[in-house]
């Protein structure tokens, strides 16, 4: 009867939710403090407040962490809508109807980075001066549903079904040699060719899964955990290497040694939350991408 009591009674305000979904995001008290600016305890005095006024436990202690309950999950859901809302009214409040402020904070691979999404934001720049750009470059897929990041540019088939997303284009590959190397496709599938690849942490890159499938018993000389090195290494002669056609055809050091590799295809999609797309800084920068960014 207590516990009914006092779950009637107590009434979640948005400093709590912004609490649980610090907890919800991040996993750990020193974590969720960071992102708050307090201390561990402060946020652990916070969580405990909150359970007694609900009347249950939000979270799951381990020595891993905090594991939210599906009550911390669905609350945590309801403070995301509340932080946009937030944000879009701060917007509102502190910019100009034509100027858009703020930080867009995109997660793509070094390689879509470099060869495609800095090139499109230098063209976004001028007509946006006040955007700030936070790009984290790796393999990994950082999270949006954490808002670890506002914008995901990936190469996947299998895009995650709760973020919104577009397809931007199909992403290309060949066999690549240096363009000083005498070497041709007959020595590569005679086994005469050195090949760099990429290392474990891309196991499931479609090159590596090609090349196991048309030369299984290739032990790459080379293994890298990144596309650009495996670039940088077939430029100088260190072997050959599957490349993305847009990365290597405007390079005048690489050679290609087939044609367009089907089996190594790869669909380019531009993801984000659903709570965050209607934030004018971030679908100024999503649409832009989605309109400029081009693959041939």
């Amino acid at each position: 009867m207590k516990s009914l009591i006092a779950t009637t009674q107590y009434r979640l305000g948005a400093a709590e939710l912004e609490v649980l979904l610090a907890m919800v995001r991040t996993g750990t008290l020193a974590a969720a403090g960071e992102r708050l600016g307090v201390d561990a305890s402060t946020v652990f005095r916070a969580i405990q407040r909150i359970e007694r006024g609900l009347g249950q436990s939000l979270f799951e202690r381990s020595r891993a962490g905090y594991r939210a309950s599906e009550l911390a999950q669905a609350l945590a859901e309801q403070a995301e809508r509340v932080e946009a809302a937030l944000e879009a009214a701060r917007t509102a409040t502190q910019a100009q109807p034509e100027q858009i402020t703020g930080t867009v904070r995109i997660s793509t691979t070094d390689t879509l980075l470099h060869g495609l999404i800095a090139p499109a934001l230098q063209r976004l720049q001028p007509r946006h001066p006040a955007l700030v750009y936070e790009l984290h470059a790796g393999n990994e897929l950082v999270s949006l549903t954490r808002r670890d990041t506002d914008i995901a540019v990936r190469a996947t088939k299998r895009p995650p079904q709760h973020l919104v997303g577009r397809q931007i284009g199909t992403i290309r590959s060949a066999l690549y040699t240096a363009h000083t190397s005498t070497l041709a496709l007959s020595d590569v599938q005679a086994g005469r060719a050195a090949w760099v690849a990429p290392d474990d942490s891309m196991p499931d890159h479609p090159s590596v899964r090609w090349r196991k499938k048309q030369y299984p018993k290739v032990q790459p000389t080379y293994r890298v955990n990144s596309l650009l090195t495996v670039m940088e290494l077939v430029a100088r002669g260190a072997g050959v290497g599957v490349l993305p056609t847009f990365l290597a055809q405007g390079r005048s050091d690489l050679r290609p040694l087939t044609g367009s590799l089907a089996e190594c295809d790869n669909e380019l999609w531009l993801l984000t939350h659903p709570e965050s797309r209607h934030l004018r800084r971030i679908a100024a920068v999503y649409g832009h991408l989605a309109d400029t960014v081009e693959l041939p």
